[in-house]
């Protein structure tokens, strides 16, 4: 066995030319997504079902030199992931790094409210629904872009799970004194679990392929929460604050670049030390 394999530090992060699919591209996280694969010089196609938002973010980064195309797409319809796969391939003719960052994620901020819904009486429709999304989608683009990879001789899938995919959610912090109270849904930790499973059987799947299945898990991230959420969240991570939303872009690169060329099966955690406690 010989040392063959080096690089000067920005090749092993660059990633010129490579195509990247980022799934929820237009959301919170999706969108910085986008923009920081696009900075790294890959090509970035925006996949939402929110296709006016998607088109803005593939704007923004073609008005700033970068490559982009933005595409409608369902997660949960297999003709609409292969049709997204068909359409990369048409535009750029490779798919190199596969990101799924579609998800139904029950916001606790001021644009989405709060969710009172108990366990005990939890609809059954919307269960079904948030595992369409957040798994059974993640699951069928795997399947979509796998195909791709397979054929070209390699490739890179990042699959989002969240902290709530290995830690329960503290429901105390959802409470407000004097309101109805508000819960985490059963689906959410349940789907980011199920994440992570289907992430470590991919990266055994895939072996010898030259196919590398990585999941990042964010800690929860600012977007506008109340001061009363803010800091009873931060109270519990060791580094005393929420995310910020480009503090997985660290992870992602490196997950999407050579400089990971020795990790697959991988859960990057990012969170703040919240998990530690």
């Amino acid at each position: 066995m010989s040392d063959t394999h080096k690089h000067k530090l920005p090749q092993l992060f660059d990633l010129t030319d490579r195509v990247a699919v980022v799934t929820g591209g237009a959301g919170l996280l999706g969108a910085e997504f986008c923009h920081t694969l696009a900075e790294a010089c890959a090509r970035i196609v925006i996949a939402d079902l929110d296709e006016a938002s998607a088109a803005h973010v593939a704007d923004d980064i073609n008005r700033h030199g970068g490559s982009a195309i933005s595409l409608r797409v369902d997660v949960t319809d297999r003709q609409s992931v292969a049709a997204m796969v068909e359409a990369t391939m048409k535009a750029y003719d490779r798919l190199d790094i596969l990101v799924n960052s579609a998800a139904l994620d029950p916001k606790f901020d001021p644009q989405h409210g709060g969710h009172t819904n108990v366990f005990e009486d939890y609809p059954l429709d919307l269960w079904n629904r948030a595992l369409s999304v957040n798994l059974t989608g993640a699951f069928l683009c795997c399947q979509a872009a796998g195909r791709v990879m397979l054929a070209q001789g390699g490739g890179v899938m990042i699959n989002m799970s969240s902290i709530y995919g290995i830690t329960a959610p503290d429901q105390r912090l959802y409470q407000k004194p004097g309101e109805e109270p508000a819960y985490k849904p059963a689906y959410y930790p349940v789907t980011k679990t199920g994440i992570l499973g289907l992430t470590t059987y991919l990266a055994a799947y895939y072996a010898g392929k030259n196919i590398r299945v990585n999941a990042i898990s964010p800690g929860g991230v600012f977007n506008g929460h109340d001061e009363a959420f803010v800091k009873a969240y931060s109270a519990k991570t060791v580094m005393g604050r929420m995310a910020y939303k480009d503090d997985m872009n660290g992870a992602l690169i490196f997950l999407a670049s050579d400089a990971s060329a020795y990790v697959t099966g991988a859960n990057i955690i990012v969170d703040g030390g919240w998990s530690v406690w």
